[in-house]
């Protein structure tokens, strides 16, 4: 009879634990993700200090690009947790981190004339979706470019944020119009 008992309170108490992890992950406030504040390297006065979430993977990557081709930093950064990482080809191409990633993406989103790509364009060239992840290859056209560039990125989305992005794109590789 001990032993009965002990075992019904051992399911119970199972029961009992994972009711409230289902719970809590269920709850609309609770988050597994993260922001500091971070302001951008171009304006110090443009803070980025909230996360924003999208319903889907899809809306997470046309939030994304959106944001690229608008030059929009603070969109570019309500999407990224203080553990995302953008992985690229070469050595020490690794970004992590919210803060680093704050950096990386004010150099992309300067105006031309100051070292960055404001005025190209992303274009979606193909999709596939599996799960949480985005892959895409894409083309980037911009009046300074003598030649369209291409590529291909994998977003890892999760909790409606990019987690994670895996990227071909290599600005050394662009090519411009003379006089630009």
């Amino acid at each position: 009879m001990k032993k009965l008992i002990v075992a019904v309170l051992v399911v119970v108490a199972l029961a009992g634990s994972a009711t409230a992890v289902y719970a809590s992950s269920g709850d609309k406030d609770f988050h597994k993700y993260t922001a500091i504040s971070v302001a951008n390297p171009n304006n110090p006065a443009q803070v980025s200090h909230k996360l924003v979430r999208e319903k889907t993977p899809l809306a997470v990557y046309k939030q994304h690009i959106t944001a690229l081709n608008n030059c929009d930093w603070l969109g570019l950064m309500q999407q990224y947790p203080d553990g995302y990482t953008l992985r690229q080809s070469g050595q020490g191409a690794l970004v992590s981190g919210r803060l680093a990633a704050a950096a990386t993406f004010a150099g992309f989103v300067k105006p031309h004339a100051s070292g960055g790509l404001c005025g190209g364009k992303f274009t979606t060239l193909s999709m596939s979706i599996t799960d949480e992840t985005v892959a895409v290859s894409w083309a980037f056209d911009a009046p300074f470019l003598a030649a369209t560039y291409y590529g291909a990125d994998a977003y890892i989305t999760d909790d409606g944020l990019m987690v994670s992005m895996v990227s071909t794109f290599d600005g050394n590789q662009l090519q411009y119009k003379p006089g630009t």
